[in-house]
């Protein structure tokens, strides 16, 4: 008989303070959703670095949305949107979850384009060139989002976008350019070249660190027959920019699927762990349990 094989993923971590983004974490993924939207609720709302703070709203959101509360849910993509208007759920989630989030950003993300014109035209008007050619090729770039796109064509927005435009490119070349390079010293005194800085590896035992969020995390079928649970481990090495840089097989579930794990293993992908808002190298083990049907 040809049985079906459900492949389970879960990540092993250190255990994490009682209240932390990490522990709420892992209540979500437990679909203790009540205990993950208490643990967020009491985390403190200032001095969070705004990668650490981006991630809490977004939880929130998730925890809400499975909970059932659809208005409060809204409330909380809202502002993940005003963060960061560029976010999109991972590929992971529910497709009920994608097409709330859609549906928040269809409504707001014209507002905020407005609002970013305002601003980068204020900050035209006071001469700060470079700040406003920034922010009005920001607002450009949230013009082509799919989720405007309906009404990015109409006015007003098609109105902005010309006029968005054109102040860019004032902006471009009224701003000063970059102050030349130093003269070379006159007599250079060789030095020694400097040590290569190896990046440090974090993980979950390291305060203040955000793990990665994975946008594609899967598994290949396990390949004939299987007549008992087996479980295996994969620890990965996820660089600054989400790509899996080293994976290793520490615990095997056999000799044939490991080789096809560590395979796709090496194509995942994940927005980056960070630290303080910077993205760093973060090692994570993930738990393969591979189960006959």
């Amino acid at each position: 008989m040809t049985s079906v094989l459900a492949i389970l993923l879960a990540v092993t971590v250190l255990a994490p303070g009682e209240d932390s983004l990490a522990a709420a974490r892992d209540l979500y993924a437990s679909a203790a959703y009540e205990d993950a939207l208490a643990v967020l609720n009491r985390l403190p709302q200032s001095n969070q670095p705004l990668e650490e703070a981006r991630a809490v709203d977004q939880y929130r959101a998730l925890c809400l949305m499975a909970l059932g509360r659809t208005a409060e849910a809204e409330h909380a993509i809202e502002a993940v949107i005003a963060g960061d208007p560029a976010y999109r759920p991972a590929t992971d989630v529910s497709p009920r979850v994608r097409a709330t989030f859609s549906d928040v950003r269809r409504r707001v993300l014209p507002a905020i384009i407005q609002q970013t014109y305002s601003s980068a035209k204020a900050a035209f008007d006071r001469k700060e060139f470079a700040a406003a050619a920034s922010a009005f090729t920001q607002m450009l770039v949230m013009m082509t989002d799919p989720d405007v796109e309906a009404v990015a064509g109409k006015p007003p927005l098609s109105d902005l976008r010309t006029l968005a435009a054109g102040f860019r490119d004032l902006a471009a070349t009224a701003a000063p350019p970059p102050p030349p390079p130093p003269p070379p010293p006159a007599d250079p005194v060789p030095v020694a070249p400097p040590a290569p800085v190896v990046p440090r590896v974090y993980t979950a035992g390291d305060a203040n660190v955000v793990p990665p969020i994975p946008i594609h995390q899967e598994l290949p079928p396990f390949p004939g027959q299987l007549v008992i649970a087996r479980q295996g481990m994969i620890d990965v090495i996820i660089d600054e920019t989400g790509v899996v840089q080293t994976a290793t097989m520490t615990q095997s579930v056999t000799r044939h699927y490991d080789g096809l794990a560590l395979a796709a293993a090496r194509n995942w992908r994940y927005r980056p762990a960070t630290l303080n808002g910077v993205p760093v190298k973060y090692r994570k083990a993930v738990q393969v349990s591979v189960k006959p049907h």
